[in-house]
């Protein structure tokens, strides 16, 4: 088989972690290939609860520095994805937990050092983590803590009348597997190539240079690479990659954590979060998602076999239906959920007796025995994705001299080019050059599509200018759109990952879009040949 082409390097992994480290790496003059053995952001990367946040609990596991790079990078992304991302306040309801109040000294010290052992956390202790939350990252944009009556403000309303005050801070929502495919975008914008449904067979050292060999999943033809330098982004499957593509002995290892989610009808009419607490500890989000429903989550569960695709149990659906019941006027059950999903968490193995403790900060080892280096990534959260590919560069640096410096914060992602408060004036833009669409058409567009949307929409005049309707305002022309230059392939690829209509679409409606995507790809080979 013969070698095509050398270079930098090369990527294995399509989420968010291998899409950000190579639109940086291309970004600073190297040369870059990424393959991604199924569609991009398939695993842990469109599982996630959506959120660019600071993690608030986990300043009691004394994680300071994550939390501060955190909070860091939520304005920081902000602005740099203003369609995708954007600002949302989260109510965190309080009533005093009696277990605190008729304990024994030393258990209520116990409690209070280290609430996360049992029960929930006492009110100075909440003041005292959001004042760090609100001052640890150099806030600008986002508003500060405030003090809720929940007697009065509509938040109150949903929840049970046991609740009187609640305390308000601000994170931000992103449409996480939107953000791999822009990062993927951008990257072979400037030069990656970046080739989805392609495995990594193999690779294999062969002195100062990786050989790479890859096989395409759907045609089975096979290709080689050369590569100066090899990433191991591959998520879930990182410790795989290293045993048995690599073939390297490692002593590092991954803990597989399941983290499940609930979708239901819209539980509340406001548009805020809710951040609940536990009696075991734990916590759960509450949050208003695509319009008409409302997402919660998620679990923390150790999942043994990344062969084994992660789906939220029965067990697991329950637990967050009784939380949620805890604080709701609503009983919910298994009648209110209408979708599931469920992500495995690759974090780095630091010997935590719990899922829920161990650390979801990122390591980065770099192996150079026998020859070209590789760097393995390990663990790292959504929020952190931009400032884990600098880290990733600085590792990388030291085997290309000429690097660049860094360059990617505040960079906008395509579509992203324009201020943080202009998604109104962009939809209402839309909507005067384009009179049939809907309020809700025109808002899902911009907060996918930003600045591109009329792009997509072009000098459609009508509706049918469009082409074939699928349902629920997707339309041929939109399709077309993610096909050429989003890497879409499959109905699951745009109704799960580069949109969520599966929620609106009926299994008929998504076989005929899955029978057309399949026609139209077909099409599209054989012009090529």
């Amino acid at each position: 088989m013969e070698t095509t082409r050398t270079v930098d390097l090369f990527v294995i992994g399509g989420g968010i972690n291998g899409c950000g480290i190579a639109r940086d790496a291309v970004g600073r003059g190297l040369s870059v290939a990424l393959a991604e053995m199924n569609d991009l952001a398939s695993a842990t990367s469109s599982a996630s609860t959506k959120l660019f946040h600071g993690g608030l609990r986990y300043l009691e596991y004394f994680e300071f520095h994550l939390v501060r790079e955190s909070l860091r990078e939520r304005e920081t992304l902000l602005q740099a994805m203003p369609h995708i991302s954007w600002p949302m306040r989260f109510v965190l309801p309080y009533h005093q937990d009696m277990r605190f109040e008729n304990a024994t000294p030393t258990s209520k010290l116990l409690n209070t050092v280290m609430p996360w052992m049992k029960g929930r956390r006492p009110a100075w202790l909440i003041r005292l983590g959001l004042f760090l939350y609100d001052n640890l990252g150099g806030r600008k944009i986002l508003p500060g803590t405030t003090t809720v009556d929940l007697t009065k403000d509509p938040a109150g309303i949903p929840l049970k009348d046991k609740f009187k005050r609640a305390y308000e801070y601000s994170d931000c929502w992103i449409e996480d597997s939107r953000l791999v495919v822009l990062n993927a975008r951008d990257a072979e914008a400037r030069g990656a190539d970046v080739m989805t449904r392609t495995k990594v067979v193999s690779a294999t050292r062969e002195a100062d240079l990786w050989r790479v060999t890859l096989r395409d999943t759907d045609t089975g033809a096979e290709q080689v690479l050369m590569a100066k330098m090899l990433v191991n982004a591959g998520g879930p499957w990182v410790r795989d990659v290293i045993q048995n593509t690599v073939r390297i002995n490692s002593t590092e290892g991954v803990r597989l954590v399941r983290g499940s989610h609930i979708v239901t009808r819209k539980l509340f009419d406001h548009g805020k979060c809710y951040f609940f607490q536990g009696e075991d500890g734990r916590i759960i989000f509450a949050i208003p998602y695509e319009t008409d429903f409302t997402l919660i989550g998620t679990t923390d569960q150790e999942h043994g076999d990344v062969a084994v695709k992660p789906t939220a149990t029965e067990a697991e659906q329950d637990y967050l239906l009784n939380f949620a019941s805890n604080y709701f006027k609503q009983d919910l059950s298994r009648d209110d959920v209408v979708w599931t999903y469920s992500g495995v968490r690759p974090l780095y193995d630091d010997g935590a007796k719990s899922a829920t403790a161990a650390t979801r900060d990122y390591v980065l080892s770099v192996d150079t025995a026998g020859g070209a280096p590789l760097l393995n990534v390990f663990g790292g959260k959504i929020t952190t994705y931009r400032r884990l590919a600098e880290s990733a560069m600085e590792k990388i640096g030291a085997f290309f001299p000429d690097l660049k410096g860094p360059w990617t914060a505040g960079v906008p992602l395509p579509g992203g080019d324009f201020p943080v408060n202009d998604v109104l004036r962009l939809v209402g833009e839309l909507k005067i050059a384009h009179p049939y669409l809907s309020d809700f058409w025109a808002i899902r567009l911009v907060r996918a599509y930003g600045t591109e949307a009329a792009t997509i929409l072009g000098d459609a005049a009508t509706e049918s200018d469009l082409g074939q309707a699928f349902g629920a305002t997707l339309t041929e022309r939109e399709i077309n759109w993610l096909m050429d230059h989003e890497y879409a392939r499959t109905a699951e690829d745009v109704v799960w990952r580069r949109s969520k209509l599966g929620l609106r679409l009926s299994p008929e409606q998504i076989k005929t879009l899955n029978d057309w995507m399949a026609d139209a790809g077909q099409a599209r080979r054989d012009a090529a040949e």
